[in-house]
């Protein structure tokens, strides 16, 4: 039952919690809640947008992987935004300029910006292991430094190409590309088959592994696993290089399978993104699938409200909420479970006392 109460209980609180505090929003800005939901749920069966929002939904839940890894060690990797932006970009570079057979063009374009990210994910972490810098700091700074190295490298002087009023990279050729599935009036990402082998090989890491055991236990307390002989450095450095390498193919499925080129106009704000889908889904790649599919939800159908004049940034509202309402649910249930352990504590130190002496009693007639 605590298990149930700790996994399943607070996100639930926290969607319904954001849907009543959505509609208070509704109700005071003079429009019927009942009538906004049902349009963002009508709008899901409606063209491409089912399929879009699963495709979304396939880099979010990538996003919020790569976070998760870093939540394993008690690391607050911000800098999911910036790497797989750099990661995006080398690939990109990389993969258009090359000329493979099939498949093996596409294998290597993942290797680059597997390699890419994690690179970019080296410099706070060798800063962490070996300075002690905060990692929130350091890769907040380079999440910025990134925007001008893709300036750079996106120029008409070195790998840029002008494309209407738009430059970006080579476009990528047909061998180094993932087909995507046509559903109806959208085609699904290929990649999403990918994503859901990465989420299958994140459990199993944490869970049949004994180095997602050292993980898990250095996260908990470096002293306890430092005393079970598992370094805490080393853990933090390899927790870090594999967030930034799973953070490496956030951009991989619109890269290979809709844009084949990444451009100065490029998505941005997919890492940050992926903190709140990994809150969300305590960082289990179940949770962590629910919530991207949640948030994607909420932005492909946000438009839809403009239909019946109710502002998209509603949905906005939610996925704040949301984010703010789950940290809450989650402590509420903590706390929840740590007073019913106490009770059930008690009640059996409780009862071993009346049977100490009841013996007692006994012995003593």
């Amino acid at each position: 039952m605590s298990s149930w109460r700790t996994r399943l209980l607070p996100p639930l609180l926290a969607i319904a919690f954001a849907v009543i505090l959505s509609a208070i929003a509704l109700v005071i800005s003079g429009a019927d809640p009942l009538q906004a939901y049902g349009t963002m749920i009508g709008q899901l069966f409606k063209g491409s947008t089912a399929v879009d929002t699963v495709n979304l939904a396939t880099v979010y839940y990538l996003s919020g992987l790569a976070v998760a890894i870093g939540f394993q060690m008690n690391l607050f990797n911000i800098g999911v935004e910036g790497q797989y932006r750099f990661a995006a970009v080398v690939a990109a570079i990389i993969g258009g300029a090359l000329q493979l057979p099939p498949v093996i063009h596409t294998i290597v374009i993942l290797l680059v910006a597997i390699v890419s990210g994690a690179l970019y994910a080296t410099i706070p972490a060798v800063l962490k292991v070996t300075r002690g810098v905060s990692e929130v700091i350091s890769t907040i700074m380079l999440n910025s430094i990134v925007a001008g190295i893709i300036a750079f490298l996106i120029n008409a002087d070195q790998f840029g190409v002008q494309t209407g009023n738009n430059i970006g990279t080579r476009v990528i050729a047909p061998s180094g590309r993932i087909p995507g599935i046509p559903l109806g009036s959208g085609t699904l990402f290929g990649f999403v088959f990918i994503a859901i082998v990465i989420g299958g090989a994140y459990w199993f890491m944490l869970n049949r592994t004994r180095f997602g055991f050292e993980l898990k236990a250095s996260g908990e307390s470096a002293t306890a696993a430092a005393a079970g002989g598992v370094s805490a450095k080393k853990m933090t450095l390899i927790a870090m290089l594999l967030s930034g390498a799973v953070a490496g193919l956030v951009a991989m499925p619109e890269l290979l399978g809709r844009d084949y080129s990444y451009g100065i106009t490029a998505t941005q704000m997919y890492g940050f993104t992926g903190i709140a889908v990994a809150l969300l889904g305590r960082n289990h790649p179940g949770g962590i699938a629910f919530g991207a599919l949640l948030w994607a939800f909420l932005d492909t159908s946000a438009v839809s409200l403009e239909q019946i004049n109710v502002s998209k940034e509603i949905a906005t509202i939610m996925q704040g909420i949301i984010v703010l309402s789950v940290v809450v649910a989650y402590e509420i249930v903590r706390r929840a479970d740590l007073a019913a352990e106490q009770r059930r504590v008690g009640r059996a130190l409780a009862g071993n006392g009346r049977k100490g002496a009841s013996v007692a009693e006994g012995g003593a007639v």
